[in-house]
């Protein structure tokens, strides 16, 4: 699976899950936006085998993307959950902190768990790298490429300026010719990075004409897919905030593990007249066209933008009745279905680029649809 077929997937409501295996991670990179430690929270094993076994042919998301904290950390239950979920046709996907590359080398139980995805990907940026050196994580992710499991980069970084991401971008296309695609953000004021990088969204936002006209439609694809956080609740969000924020706001909440199947959370999420307002039209426009007075959520933002209105807008709607009710009004039933299904259909059409450079990309956009030529027999330099 290639990073932009994953991405591609993403506008799609329900098409994916984010399943959270652990908030626990050995590494303490300076941004990380779970504040995840040694010690941390798990949804348990238990429920998650249960809950990924509630998958059948017939109602299953395309993609189970298994993330953390840091999920190898698991890496025998991260199997598990992969080969649970193929029997049904859905692929897997894992994101993982490297913590284990730090000589270049891969130990089996580790190994056995990335050949059991369909997809891997590596984080890796400055913070990074003061843990586990680059060299460590191109060696094992040649060693990842030869295994015959297709690989990707998220790359974090300050800015589209950035020179650490221009140089480090250029150093992947080079080792890897290509064959690694690359999805790259930059560092947001959240967990660890709540203080130091929160200067920069303050200018961002500050900016003449930052934010867009609050009443034009904007989307919000992280809104699509069902997410299973690190107590078992799953939310209709991957907002940091939001899946750490407790109680979860009502129009966000899909269920728990310790109650629900994938189905009753697939039923909730596409049949919530408010949920596919989001996912259509964004939160900013709701608030511009349902508030009282017709105003907008003060601070709205478009998504990706360092500034908090847009998001912190969404995780309100539940304190503005007369929003919730206009969304539930025009949203319900069949019109409101259909309205869901063209926004994800056009969202789509416009391919992962596009929606990468929407969501904050910028000029990095395109590096997630890299592809260069198919491996040679014995190419690599695994170890």
């Amino acid at each position: 699976m290639h990073l932009s077929e994953l991405v591609g997937l993403r506008p799609v409501p329900c098409a994916g899950l984010l399943l959270t295996l652990t908030r626990r991670c050995p590494l303490s990179c300076a941004h990380c936006s779970t504040s995840s430690t040694r010690e941390g929270e798990e949804p348990g094993a238990a429920r998650l085998r249960r809950f990924v076994g509630s998958f059948t042919a017939e109602d299953r998301p395309e993609l189970v993307m298994l993330t953390g904290g840091e999920p190898l950390l698991l890496p025998e239950l991260a199997a598990e959950l992969a080969a649970t979920a193929r029997t049904v046709g859905t692929r897997s996907a894992l994101l993982s902190g490297m913590f284990f590359a730090r000589d270049g080398r891969i130990p089996d139980r580790i190994m056995r768990a990335i050949t059991a995805v369909d997809h891997f990907s590596a984080s890796l940026d400055v913070h990074h790298e003061r843990e586990v050196p680059r060299a460590g994580v191109f060696r094992a992710m040649h060693r990842v490429l030869d295994a015959g499991i297709p690989v990707s980069f998220h790359l974090t970084g300050t800015g589209e300026d950035d020179p650490y991401l221009a140089g480090l971008t250029a150093e992947i296309r080079r080792e890897f010719a290509d064959r690694a695609p690359m999805l790259v953000n930059r560092v947001r004021p959240l967990g660890r990075a709540a203080s130091w990088a929160a200067a920069s969204a303050v200018v961002s936002a500050a900016r003449p004409g930052a934010g867009p006209d609050p009443g034009r439609a904007l989307p919000c694809a992280m809104a699509a897919w069902p997410v299973v956080a690190f107590d078992g609740t799953v939310l209709a969000c991957c907002n940091q905030q939001a899946v750490d924020g407790r109680p979860v706001p009502e129009h966000l909440r899909l269920g728990h593990l310790a109650e629900d199947d994938w189905a009753a959370v697939r039923r909730r999420s596409l049949a919530s007249p408010v949920l596919r307002m989001i996912r259509t039209v964004g939160p900013s426009h709701l608030y511009a066209r349902y508030a009282a007075g017709g105003c907008a959520d003060p601070g709205s933002a478009a998504p990706g933008s360092a500034a908090p209105g847009y998001c912190s807008g969404c995780r309100r709607l539940s304190d503005h009745p007369e929003v919730v009710a206009g969304a539930t009004r025009d949203a319900s039933g069949a019109l409101g279905e259909l309205l869901d299904q063209l926004s994800a259909a056009r969202q789509t059409a416009a391919g992962p680029v596009e929606l990468v450079r929407r969501h904050g990309g910028g000029r990095h956009a395109a590096l997630v649809a890299l592809s260069g030529p198919p491996p040679s027999p014995g190419s690599g330099s695994g170890p």
